[in-house]
């Protein structure tokens, strides 16, 4: 194990045991390294690391501070991994997205107020309005679909589950897109799709709410076996 691995270990061992907490700023480099029996060096290695999982926030001038430790911030990282999979995994990740909404949906059927209700159908009553638009409309489209789920997670009650789903969503925008230009009549479907989990949003029926988007989703996955090589899809920034 490198000292620069004792550092991370021992930053995330104090915040374990409570010696230092969310928002707290760490103690002077020259105090934390002798603390955790590392040269100073070692020590900016390691909170660099740290600072990149979101763990740890270095301010210029004011010095080194615990983060909230936001769940979503901390599981952001995955979706990096998620990419260096390489070619091909588009379906796996998907599938994984799967799973994961259909029990955002189930959750957020209880759980959803008036007024994401409301917020979810004025995204949904933009997206029909850009049904027939010009193809340059598309991105907006996926847009709206991003924020549409990502509403529905927000409202589960779950911040772990908030953050996978946040971590995965992106993944799947280029497929999204491919889809939406290649195949005929997609866009309505997805549409209509999306009104049904609504509907079953308001409704507040849970087991109505996963069935849909389950429906939706597999949906898309299947859509995926005609999936082109991922250097020929195209992009969304």
């Amino acid at each position: 194990m490198s000292r620069t691995d004792d550092v991370v270990n021992g930053i995330k061992r104090m915040i374990l045991e409570g010696e230092l907490r969310p928002g707290e700023r760490l103690p002077v480099e020259k105090e934390l390294a002798e603390t955790l029996g590392v040269s100073r060096g070692s020590l900016r290695e390691g909170v660099r690391a740290l600072s990149i999982l979101g763990i740890l926030n270095t301010r210029q001038g004011d010095g080194t501070y615990v983060t909230a430790l936001d769940v979503s911030q901390l599981l952001a990282p995955m979706g990096f991994v998620v990419d260096l999979q390489g070619e091909g995994q588009t379906r796996h990740v998907h599938a994984i997205r799967r799973l994961l909404e259909c029990e955002a949906a189930r959750l957020a059927a209880t759980r959803i107020t008036d007024e994401a209700l409301d917020e979810a159908k004025a995204l949904l009553d933009e997206a029909e309005r850009l049904l027939d638009k010009a193809p340059e409309e598309h991105e907006r489209v996926i847009e709206i679909d991003i924020a549409f789920h990502r509403l529905i997670a927000a409202h589960t009650g779950n911040p772990v589950l908030i953050g996978m789903i946040e971590a995965l969503a992106s993944r799947t925008v280029r497929a999204r897109l491919w889809r939406s230009l290649r195949e005929e009549g997609v866009d309505q479907r997805t549409h209509e799709e999306h009104i049904a989990i609504w509907r079953a949003l308001r409704a507040r029926d849970p087991e109505a709410a996963r069935i849909r988007m389950a429906n939706h989703l597999m949906g898309v996955e299947e859509s995926l076996s005609e999936l082109p090589a991922d250097g020929d899809t195209p992009l969304v920034e």
